[in-house]
């Protein structure tokens, strides 16, 4: 068997010490393939964010390792393009000025103008070229995510890793970026790992769809292949069979477990303190009782 192109194995990760520690993430394993879409989906808290920093390398496993192309990954790096869902932009910086710091962090050895080039073609690739001389604050936050997007591509990075990019933005806005997401990944075919809570995105763009379980000690749940031909059309998926029994078939699994997690969740044993209502009455009313 080939080994994987990008893969965590007995991965866990915990925060804090003593009483005071929590276990978020427990024994994850997971494998994908060159070129591959993965959407990994779940709901809020359950550690979809610390699991992708350990793909980034921004923060590192308690135990187990995360390997990129055969390589540990012990630290952050070009090799992995990470787009945050809050932009992360320089305001001071026009677009070109902030994509293009990244295209020399990582390549200082070329000329300024093959920088220019390679920093003016990223920003086309996201349909940006007539704003490149904005900065964030005069552009909407689709084209803010645009801008991240592109920073990412021009570091021409092995893994690209979305951290639930475009859960701040309005529905239409989202719909289209979406869209200009699978154009982008249908170009080049890069690896691309999704993390997001919404399921119908994930149908929309991956390959595969892998859930995870609510933590504490969240693990990763089966694999739902999305065998749907590209492009996809969102309004013709909707009557889609196969698009609705992957749908069904993921959410339900989420909520059985999110239901599982509620259940076995030890009951939170609060103690109220002994207090008493203050007396507000006027001192008149007080000295007549």
């Amino acid at each position: 068997m080939s080994e994987a192109f990008f893969e965590l194995s007995g991965v866990s990760k915990s925060y804090g010490s003593g009483p005071h520690r929590t276990e978020v993430l427990a024994d994850i394993d997971l494998e994908l393939a060159e070129g591959e879409f993965l959407a990994i989906v779940g709901f809020s808290g359950s550690g979809k964010t610390t699991l992708l920093s350990l793909m980034a390398g921004l923060i590192q496993p308690d135990a187990g390792q995360v390997r990129l192309a055969g390589a540990p990954v012990e630290g952050p790096g070009p090799d992995r393009g990470v787009v945050f869902q809050n932009y992360s932009l320089l305001p001071w910086l026009t677009v070109f000025q902030n994509v293009e710091l990244a295209v020399s962090s990582v390549y200082p050895e070329w000329p300024r103008a093959r920088r220019d080039d390679w920093v003016r073609n990223s920003i086309e690739l996201v349909n940006l070229g007539l704003a490149a001389g904005k900065r964030p604050h005069e552009l909407s936050g689709g084209m803010r995510q645009r801008v991240s997007v592109a920073r990412a591509l021009a570091m021409d990075p092995k893994i690209l890793l979305l951290d639930e990019p475009l859960s701040a933005l309005d529905a239409l806005t989202r719909a289209n970026l979406q869209d200009e997401i699978e154009r982008i990944w249908e170009q080049d075919r890069k690896t691309v790992v999704l993390i997001t809570n919404d399921v119908d995105e994930a149908i929309l763009l991956a390959d595969r769809i892998v859930p995870l379980r609510p933590g504490p000690r969240a693990t990763l749940g089966p694999s739902f292949s999305v065998p749907l031909d590209r492009p996809r059309d969102r309004q013709a998926m909707n009557h889609d069979p196969h698009f609705k029994k992957i749908r069904n078939e993921v959410t339900n699994y989420l909520v059985a477990e999110s239901r599982k997690a509620r259940e076995s969740a030890p009951a939170a044993g609060l103690e109220l303190p002994d207090l008493k209502p203050a007396d507000l009455s006027p001192p008149s009313a007080r000295l007549a009782r």
